[in-house]
């Protein structure tokens, strides 16, 4: 085989579902007809950013390995960003880049630099089939994107490797992690049968299969109240009356946490944390895939490796807690408040009564799409008031908060699941960002609503600007006319004005069953004090 085929080879081994990119010259068109050869298809992106968030998505929907390629040059250089954001959102995604052979990088210099060394931050290996074989390069690639911490590592394949001869790459085995030691989860039997009130932090490592289930059956063996962060929204539904809210490491749902006198956590890595200090006293049993390379606080008891197995154990000695589900209630109906927009006005809809009237006609129509969430003032009401019943359900770049994920994140879902599709809810500034990836969505056919909460402003960095007098039209646009934009690229598209509007044209968008786009003007006025509630 050749080099290209190598990859591939190793590729399919290890069960990647995909590969998202944009290609070039040299190896670019080798890669996708071996991935084809083997069963992986090929999804042409408009942007390198946005395939690296398509690819980190269908990674965590699907639990494998993803690939992502790219041209030399600029293609690496604007794939960035999305390799970041699968970085601090633990996805495994392979970066194949296009690089320069031997016998050329002595004489090149036109888009010449280095390319793993740009890459080395935010990848956890970087290899060269100018170093070693193709095959086995790629095989390295993946051992260290499904290593913890999960994440990116980057191939670089030149044309000249991708079309010689090249060994088959070594037998794949995937990693696996170790259950953790049996003295430490007898000192967490011990830890949790001291406690009259435990809690709960669930974080990003609870959507793994198996996992799941286990926090959910320890909480109600405990009868505890469980936090999610935004990631892992659905472990336990919003809907359980154990749900105690969303956890940031903010003031809203500090209440619940202050009243614990032990906390769980469980798969929460510090990366979903916001940066403030850890406000809680009670003592931590941190249960995690590895051990931390940044901690808020010292943990009393760390459980690593494969931590589902403690939580069994922790489950089948569990006695009740003094929680009572009337006081988790009004603790829960506490945060819902702090966290409310208040009702829609002249200036446009409520961003809280865009959230609620988007899953309301979505079950009214009998549809149950994954919702994406972009960064911005938006995310609030967007992570607060969806609610989710399963793992998945809500997709966000917590890590990197990146705008100009929800656009592609929700293509990525909508391929993992063309049946359940998938809604964008995106701010207009981070769909400015992400604006091809419209005519990408409208070429696929996809089962997807995009809703855009259009206040021609960027309103989180506009609280942030305290009494600083800044050029005019520093952080506002005049008002962009997206159903405009949607129309162009192929797909249906409305402007709503109202919550009447709003609920129609979303009925309407959803009964198309193709790509589709509302343009719902919002009023930003209460995001200030949202956001003072939720931080402190």
């Amino acid at each position: 085989m050749n080099g290209a085929e190598a990859v591939a080879t190793a590729f399919a081994a290890a069960g990647m579902p995909a590969i998202f990119g944009v290609p070039g010259g040299g190896s670019s068109l080798d890669l996708i007809a071996a991935a084809k050869a083997r069963g992986i298809p090929f999804h042409l992106a408009r942007t390198e950013s946005g395939a690296g968030i398509m690819a980190l998505t269908l990674a965590e929907l699907s639990h494998r390995p993803v690939g992502v390629l790219v041209t030399r040059g600029p293609g690496v250089s604007n794939a960035a960003n999305g390799i970041a954001d699968a970085s601090l959102e633990r996805a495994p995604v392979v970066l194949v880049a296009d690089g320069f052979g031997k016998a050329e990088a002595r004489f090149a210099t036109h888009q010449l630099f280095d390319q793993a060394a740009m890459m080395a931050p935010v990848t956890r290996t970087q290899c060269r089939s100018q170093d070693l074989p193709a095959g086995a390069a790629a095989a390295q690639a993946l051992a260290a994107a499904l290593s913890e911490p999960r994440g990116p590592s980057y191939v670089e394949l030149s044309g000249e490797d991708a079309r010689a001869d090249a060994p088959p790459p070594p037998a794949w085995t995937a990693p696996r992690l170790n259950p953790p030691d049996a003295s430490r989860v007898a000192e967490a039997r011990h830890q949790l049968a001291g406690a009259r009130r435990p809690a709960i932090i669930a974080g990003l490592e609870a959507t793994a299969p198996g996992r799941t289930e286990a926090v959910r059956a320890l909480a109600e063996a405990l009868g505890c109240p469980v936090l999610v962060t935004y990631k892992a929204k659905g472990v336990v539904p919003d809907a359980h009356p154990l749900f105690g809210g969303v956890f940031t490491g903010g003031e809203a749902e500090a209440p619940v946490l202050r009243e614990a006198d032990l906390i769980l956590l469980m798969g929460a890595d510090p990366i979903e944390f916001i940066p403030q200090t850890w406000r809680f006293d009670a003592p931590i049993v941190d249960l995690a895939n590895a051990v931390r390379a940044q901690e808020y606080r010292a943990p009393a008891l760390r459980l690593t490796g494969a931590w589902e197995e403690a939580v069994t154990a922790l489950t089948s000695g569990a006695s009740r807690s003094d929680w009572n589900e009337a006081g988790i209630a009004r603790h829960r109906e506490t945060w819902l408040a702090a966290l409310e927009n208040g009702r829609s006005g002249n200036r446009g809809i409520s961003p809280s009564a865009i959230v609620r009237l988007t899953q309301a006609a979505c079950r009214e129509v009998g549809a149950d799409p994954r919702v994406a969430v972009d960064a911005g003032a938006h995310m609030f009401p967007a992570t607060t008031f969806w609610q989710a019943e399963r793992p998945g359900d809500l997709l966000i770049s917590n890590g990197l908060a990146t705008m100009g994920h929800a656009l592609p994140a929700a293509i990525g879902a909508a391929i993992h699941d063309p049946a359940r599709g998938a809604v964008a809810l995106t701010g207009d500034g981070g769909l400015l960002m992400a604006l091809g990836e419209l005519a990408t969505a409208a070429a696929m056919g996809l089962r997807l609503v995009v809703v855009v909460f259009n206040d021609a402003t960027l309103s989180l960095i506009d609280i942030k600007k305290g009494g600083r007098d800044l050029p005019s039209r520093s952080l506002d646009w005049p008002e962009a006319d997206f159903a405009q934009v949607m129309r162009g690229f192929g797909g249906q598209a409305w402007r709503a004005f109202s919550e009447e509007e709003f609920s129609e044209a979303l009925r309407a968008a959803l009964a198309s069953g193709g790509p589709a786009l509302v343009d719902a003007r919002c009023d930003p006025s209460s995001y200030g004090r949202q956001i003072q509630a939720l931080r402190g």
